[in-house]
């Protein structure tokens, strides 16, 4: 085995996840009986490795989590059995090895850069590698770096995979040598290969005259080798062990195990890093290359048997000898996994692919794939789940779950299920099944219940599902807080910052904070969204949190939020917000409903929660009467702008009415009268000029004097405004116009045409025009 450093220090670069590399890593170990045994992983984790090596069934990960005033981080560090970091901390310590994670915690800000707040540590961007990666795969003529690295790492000859094989080590050391050699690592990585060099080179002083190994990602390795020997005298003893950083003062973080899946550890399913196919890559680990891709052709036609896709034994066969020609004709030594699914896929479909084979690249898979591809895809995945050791330390927030689900009968559920509202016992369930929700644990789902404070509906319907996930997602969610309600609050608060100035996701956060009851710390996200929904930048949305923030107020029954003091300060804010973005809005033509749906909202708040606003009625109304005269606003706010001065009671004289009718275009009538009659239809129906003259008959005598042309284009437009009135109105004003015309005949059936109104309209026009143009032809009386 070469080592790196004159006497004692053995660099192993690897891939993460990477069989071939598992067993060159236990191979070293038993050849070299190192002193230490340094690992790739966070080192906050040291005092704490017993916990990891207890009897999990795997894959499990180290979840780390880190919370403060500007940032949220969470990630994981995933280990399986042939995972190199795993089988460097089992087999290190069985022999009798000093074993340490010797990277920086998870949280540092080292993996700010490179990291969302939902990653896994060994993504080690293999975007990265690309440019050298995409020379080789030309070179090799493959399509993908998964089947490059199988042909040259995986499945090759079995001498060189051998425990200790050092062609295999060469040829990975020279591997990262060229892919480090064409990427630049950025602060961060710069980062955390200093801090992982200074425990290298603290070990080289504690070993004496044993080796020290080094197993990290092979990005690293060539940067270790060069940092760890910036210092000459080994023998010593004086180099200090690094210190572990701690969060910063005031800063939330720390790290748990949870159970993974190799869905979770599949580049298909959307993991970052390692290699896609964990089912295949476990057998391939148990049983060598040969049994593998045997493994693998006989799980996908049992998938593809059960799930009732053709899959007989003629093609079955055909498969198997394809992919022994593609294995000769690529020069592999077995079937690789690409050999495999590229067999399969030329004799069992036929049709025409919409996209290229998942595995000639990495990603997802695409919606609309062909079935027997995602079946493939599902059989390489394999279905394995990890299981904790019982005497793992779990977060309190586990222990706190278990215990409410219990004491409040939900812990055993098979059925669905329903809660009342209205006892105090219903009540609670249905906060803790919100809380529960609302941080993603899997276990149960709302059915049934009100939609809004508004909603006059005092039950849910809940169903119960398997617990499959809970306890991992339970642990995450420890991340939170310690207890269910604290979690809960915390998990909204962040949704709150997420969300910004983006009104529509306030909305749903402040029914939600209401269903999980979290009391104080629910009084400070009303706070917050007080304060967020004054600088909402549309109309439209700041409109839908004043409707929700509103109807709880005046209405809940149940929730106990009603008439209160901070749910009244959000309704506050946000109807100021829509008088002060409605006026001065210009736009086109057109009808918005969400912000119509804004100044009905201002006006149920003037009118039934005056005591709320800084705005008056008469500030309101002045307001509107400026948008009304403001001829470079829509017409659908012009029109809500007269509808809301109406419905506040401010006395306009009815001529004004007829008069903005008279002077509105055609082609924006509708527009106009949808405003209008969103804020006050009521009005309209029984309004009537000074000689009394009901206003819908001025609007059939401003309809009835449009050309036909002018009819035809603002035809749409009128229907829209006329269904704000529901069925029973919209009959009383069809009887009204049939009596204006002398006509007798049912409204009801009037309104049921068996075409579309519009088309019978074109149509008459047509027969109208047609009749005109015979007619001065003298031909109009012709037969």
């Amino acid at each position: 085995m070469a080592s790196s450093r004159a006497d004692s220090a053995v660099f192993l670069g690897v891939r993460h996840h990477s069989p071939a590399c598992a067993r060159l890593v236990g191979g070293a170990i038993e050849e070299l009986r190192p002193a230490y045994v340094l690992v790739e992983g966070p080192a906050d984790m040291n005092d704490r490795l017993d916990e990891l090596l207890l009897g999990h069934e795997l894959p499990v990960a180290v979840f780390s989590h880190y919370r403060d005033e500007t940032r949220v981080a969470t990630s994981w560090t995933p280990l399986c059995d042939y995972s190199p970091e795993w089988v460097a901390l089992r087999e290190g310590r069985a022999s009798g090895a000093e074993v340490r994670f010797i990277d920086l915690p998870s949280w540092h800000p080292a993996f700010a850069e490179r990291a969302d707040r939902r990653t896994n540590r060994y993504a080690d961007a293999e975007a990265r590698y690309a440019e050298a990666t995409e020379r080789l795969c030309a070179h090799f003529a493959v399509d993908s770096v998964d089947a490059l690295w199988d042909g040259l790492f995986e499945i090759t000859e079995s001498e060189t995979t051998e425990p200790g094989g050092d062609d295999l080590q060469a040829r990975l050391d020279a591997y990262f040598e060229l892919v480090r050699g064409d990427a630049e690592a950025d602060s961060g990585d710069r980062a955390r290969e200093e801090y992982m060099a200074s425990w290298v080179r603290a070990a080289l002083a504690h070993a004496g005259e044993r080796p020290v190994l080094v197993v990290t990602g092979g990005f690293h390795q060539p940067a270790l080798r060069a940092l760890s020997r910036q210092r000459d005298d080994w023998s010593d003893g004086s180099e200090e062990w690094p210190e572990i950083p701690a969060p910063p003062p005031g800063a939330i973080g720390g790290s748990f195990l949870v159970p993974y899946s190799f869905r979770q550890l599949d580049a298909f399913a959307g993991y970052q890093s390692g290699m896609p196919s964990p089912g295949y890559y476990q057998q391939l680990w148990e049983e060598g290359p040969q049994a593998a891709a045997q493994g693998l052709l006989r799980t996908v036609a049992e998938r593809l048997r059960t799930r009732g896709i053709p899959a007989s034994t003629a093609p079955l066969i055909a498969a198997r000898g394809l992919a022994q020609g593609l294995a000769l004709m690529r020069g592999h030594a077995y079937e690789t996994r690409v050999d495999v699914l590229d067999g399969l896929a030329g004799a069992l479909i036929s049709d025409d692919l919409d996209q290229p084979l998942p595995w000639t690249g990495r990603g997802t898979l695409g919606a609309g794939s062909h079935p027997v591809v995602v079946e493939m895809v599902a059989a390489c995945t394999g279905g394995t789940e990890g299981r904790l050791h019982p005497d793992t330390p779990l977060p309190p927030l586990v222990h706190d779950v278990a215990e409410q689900l219990a004491r409040l009968g939900l812990a055993d559920r098979d059925r669905p299920f329903t809660v009342d509202l209205t006892d105090p016992d219903g009540l609670a369930r249905s906060q803790v099944l919100h809380r529960l929700r609302v941080l993603g644990i899997p276990g149960f789902t709302r059915l049934s219940g009100p939609a809004d404070g508004a909603d006059p509906v005092f039950a849910e319907r809940w169903e119960p599902h398997p617990a499959g996930g809970r306890e991992a997602a339970l642990i995450e969610a420890g991340a939170y807080g310690a207890r269910l309600d604290e979690a809960a609050s915390v998990a909204l608060g962040e949704r709150a910052r997420s969300a910004g100035t983006e009104a529509a996701p306030l909305a749903g956060l402040l029914f939600d904070a209401v269903l999980c009851g979290v009391g104080p710390l629910c009084d400070e996200l009303l706070e917050a969204l007080a304060a967020q929904v004054g600088q909402v930048p549309e109309l439209g949305p700041v409109g839908e949190v004043l409707t929700a923030a509103l109807g709880l107020w005046r209405h809940d029954r149940v929730f106990g939020v009603a008439r209160g003091r901070l749910l009244g300060s959000v309704v506050a804010g946000a109807a100021d917000r829509v008088f002060w973005l409605a006026e001065g809005l210009h736009g086109g033509p057109g009808v918005d409903l969400a912000r119509l749906r804004a100044l009905a909202a201002a006006r149920d708040a003037l009118l039934h929660a005056p005591e709320l606003l800084s705005v008056t009625r008469e500030a309101a109304a002045e307001a509107a009467a400026r948008i009304g005269r403001d001829r470079r606003a829509p017409a659908d706010l012009r029109g809500a702008a007269f509808g809301l001065r109406w419905a506040l009671g401010v006395p306009d004289d009815p001529a004004t009415a007829v008069q903005a009718l008279a002077s509105t275009a055609a082609d924006s009538l509708g527009d106009w009268l949808a405003g209008l009659f969103a804020l006050a239809r009521e009005e309209v129906t029984a309004g009537a000029t000074a000689d009394g003259e009901p206003l819908i008959d001025v609007l059939d005598g401003i309809v009835s004097a449009m050309t036909e042309g002018d009819f035809i284009t603002g035809l749409p437009a009128l229907r829209q405004a006329f269904a704000f009135f529901p069925p029973r109105e919209r009959e009383r004003i069809a009887e009204r116009l049939l009596l204006r015309r002398g006509k007798h005949g049912s409204a009801r059936s009037l309104l049921r045409t068996t075409a579309d109104p519009l088309l019978l309209a074109r149509a008459r026009t047509l027969e109208e025009n047609v009749a005109r143009l015979l007619d001065r032809h003298g031909l109009g009386r012709v037969g």
